[in-house]
This record gives structure tokens, sequence and C-alpha cells, in this order.
């Protein structure tokens, strides 16, 4: 019986050593996590600067093809857009 003791023993100690460590390394693993949400990325920026332009591009694109139109119909009022 003290055979199979002494055997396990260490398999118990890097057993208890790795939860350990798991313990002890878990509050930096969810601050790393809590970075990760609340922090915006290089690749999502990007992305998010993308879509402002496009949309800004198809706002003016609308607002060109409206004044041409306001010119056509009236040409008198048309000024410099």
């Amino acid at each position: 019986m003290r055979i199979l003791i002494i055997a396990t023993l260490p398999l118990l100690g890097g057993c208890l050593a790795k939860t350990a460590i798991g313990v002890a390394t878990a509050p930096v693993k969810v601050a790393g996590k809590v970075a990760d949400w609340t922090t915006t990325s290089q690749d999502e920026a990007d992305r998010n600067y993308g879509r402002k332009m496009r949309k800004q591009e198809a706002r003016e694109g609308r607002e060109r093809r409206e004044a041409a139109r306001r010119c056509r119909r009236d040409p008198a009022t048309c000024g410099e857009y």
C-alpha cells in the first residue's frame, strides 16, 4: 500500500503544480481577454475606416448627381459644385 502511495506522489505533484500554475495565470489571461474586447485591432479599424469612406463617397456621389439635375433643370441657378 505504501509503495502505491509513493508511486503516485510524482503524478499528483505534477497535477497539483499544473493546477497551481493555472490558478496563478488565470487573472493575467482574463485581463488579456478584457483588453482584446475593449480595444480595436488594426484590421478592425481599417475595415471600419473603409466602410466610413465608402458611405461618404456614396453620399458625395448622390449630392453631385442631384446638383447636376438641378443645373440641367435651371442653368441660371447653377453654381460651382
